[in-house]
């Protein structure tokens, strides 16, 4: 399927690694303009670059996100490197590093998290929307998770500020809908990351149910019964979700706005 993304231009935050970097490296392949975002500009550099290797287009803009000042400066440097910007995808975030549970959690964390995630979203899809207004046609793009509607009972923040940003998804979905513009969130399940591959591999050594060096599907099928009991039997990939965003970005999903599409093979058990 043609997505016809060829004459669109995306900004995707926190996308120097992980699902963001997925994510930019699937806009290119479907010809958009990507705009590589991170606060670690030789990380942000190299991502881009190689997408330009291999014959995509890509710039790079850096930002801490929890700053008004370095958010109106990134995306000043955006428009002058790409000019208009069609799609914004909300991906920076994420949890910090922090485990804490309802005995350490502070509010604290909460605040910082909130940050982070929900107002770092609030403060780029408000300086971007007024021109996609101008321009009758936008997509907006947030990336939340299954713990927004399956919390578990650690990193409680982090569960409400995603549950925040679906919420968030579907009131700027209704304002801007009569505008041309879209807003969906996208929830990813247990997705193969370098971080999750790495505790897969250390709980299959702890358990002594696989060696640490055995294939993956080795791991994954040792593993994950543990973790969760997913219905498709394997967790997901980065390009599962990156395609997953690529179609709501794209003119052909123009009729789909106010969703969370979850991308968690079958885990959820919410319609």
């Amino acid at each position: 399927m043609d997505l016809q993304l060829g004459a669109k231009t995306a900004l995707i935050t926190g996308s120097s690694k992980g699902i963001g970097e997925a994510i930019a490296r699937k806009l290119a392949l479907e010809n958009a303009v990507v705009i590589v975002h991170g606060r670690d500009r030789m990380q942000a550099e190299k991502v881009a670059g190689d997408i330009i290797m291999r014959g995509g287009r890509a710039h790079v803009v850096v930002g801490d996100l929890t700053d008004d000042e370095q958010v109106r400066q990134m995306i000043d440097s955006a428009h002058e490197l790409a000019g208009s910007i069609d799609i914004l995808i909300n991906n920076a975030g994420g949890s910090g590093g922090l485990k804490e549970d309802w005995d350490t959690t502070r509010p604290q964390s909460w605040q910082a998290a909130y940050d982070r995630n929900v107002l770092a979203a609030v403060r780029v899809s408000t300086a971007l929307l007024p021109a996609m207004r101008a321009a009758h046609w936008g997509r907006v793009i947030s990336i939340s998770s299954l713990a927004a509607t399956m919390a578990p009972p650690s990193a409680p923040d982090y569960s409400a500020c995603k549950a925040a940003m679906n919420a968030m998804t579907l009131s700027m979905a209704k304002a801007v809908a009569a505008d041309g513009i879209t807003v969906n969130a996208v929830s990813p399940g247990t997705i193969h990351s370098a971080a999750l591959d790495a505790r897969f591999r250390d709980v299959a050594e702890e358990r002594g149910v696989a060696s640490r060096d055995a294939p993956w599907e080795a791991i994954e099928r040792a593993v994950l019964p543990m973790f969760a009991q997913v219905p498709v039997g394997r967790v997901g990939r980065l390009d599962e979700i990156a395609a997953a965003v690529a179609f709501l970005a794209s003119p052909v999903a123009g009729y789909i706005t106010g969703m969370n599409l979850r991308v968690d093979g079958g885990l959820s058990p919410v319609l």
